[in-house]
């Protein structure tokens, strides 16, 4: 019988781990042993994984936290949390407790009855405890502080929650909505440097006003980037920004880093043949334009070749995409950890 494991080697690297929180763009798989529609646990998802196993990551592959795990000689793959064919042997070197749909924002996470970041900080803590059971306090303490904790969150926060619903959008101005947002991840990043947590790489929102959905319904400007939304996710990295600069200030023996990917983003939109793509303006599933999740699945057409198109879905990256982003993340913020 197949297995993940076999896609995964363990080599020697200076990053103990690599344990990630975040939403669809990190998560590779937990949404699989939850009741939510958010899944993508089926095909043509997972298309060039390999052995192509739908595994529940919204690409056609491997996401940009599995290629960081393989560039610090770790596995090649991250696993999830909730998978129960993994024991804590295999969270040793990395561990993922992502879940496509959620947000820093309760409410975004209540959408589609998704992992909140307040339950995956559950998790993390369970984590800890069953390390300590397999390591030992010492050496767990010390697999906790050399691990990079790759955090990958936010988009879902404007993209199904302020422009959409009128729940936040009804309550707070785009400026206060970031500003609420950044309150909590202030109010994370600190709990789990408390926690022993001391290498920390935020990534950013990419332009997000660009995804092929938004592109789709955006009608009144015939089918641009929905420029409020990549102003929102603008203003967010710069605020994300600060609060790194005050975090690295005010926490002794913290390195936490913020990788700023909007601009590669806005340049893989505008640029795309520079990169090797030849579509970026359509997802490779479907029509392309706002198939996602359920509505990209075994019946829907799928393009020739998924390395051509920028996204995979009306709304994910591509694997292709992904390691481009992964590769940027390590050459420029990521690279102190290396």
């Amino acid at each position: 019988m197949f297995s993940l494991l076999d896609c995964t080697y363990v080599t020697r690297a200076d990053v103990s781990a690599v344990i990630v929180f975040g939403d669809s763009t990190v998560d590779s798989g937990n949404n699989n042993f939850i009741t939510t529609i958010a899944k993508s646990n089926f095909q043509p998802y997972g298309k060039d994984f390999c052995s192509g196993v739908p595994t529940g990551r919204f690409s056609n592959g491997r996401l940009p936290t599995d290629f960081i795990s393989e560039a610090f000689g770790l596995p090649q793959i991250v696993p999830v949390f909730l998978d129960p064919s993994y024991t804590i042997k295999h969270f040793v070197s990395g561990v993922c407790f992502g879940s496509a749909g959620t947000g820093w924002d309760r409410v975004t996470a209540g959408i589609f009855n998704v992992i909140s970041i307040s339950k995956q900080l559950e998790y993390y803590k369970q984590y800890q405890r069953m390390l300590k059971e397999h390591q030992g306090e010492v050496k767990a303490k010390r697999t906790i502080r050399e691990a990079l904790h790759v955090i990958s969150l936010g988009s879902n926060d404007f993209i199904e929650n302020y422009f959409l619903l009128p729940i936040r959008s009804s309550q707070l101005t785009v400026s206060e909505y970031v500003n609420f947002l950044i309150s909590i991840v202030n109010n994370f990043v600190r709990e789990i440097y408390e926690l022993g947590a001391r290498k920390i790489g935020i990534i950013g929102l990419g332009p997000i006003g660009c995804i092929p959905v938004e592109r789709t319904i955006n009608f009144a400007a015939f089918g641009k980037c929905r420029e409020e939304m990549n102003d929102a996710a603008r203003e967010f990295n710069v605020k994300l920004q600060q609060l790194v600069a005050t975090l690295n200030t005010e926490l002794c023996g913290l390195r936490i880093v913020l990788g700023d990917i909007f601009d590669l983003g806005l340049d893989i939109i505008s640029n795309p043949s520079a990169y090797g793509f030849k579509n970026v303006a359509r997802g490779c599933c479907g029509t392309g334009l706002f198939e996602v999740s359920i509505l990209c699945n075994s019946l829907s057409p799928t393009c020739c070749n998924a390395e051509e198109y920028g996204f995979w879905d009306a709304v994910h990256p591509s694997q292709r995409a992904y390691h481009i982003v992964a590769d940027y993340l390590l050459e420029t913020a990521f690279s102190v950890f290396l």
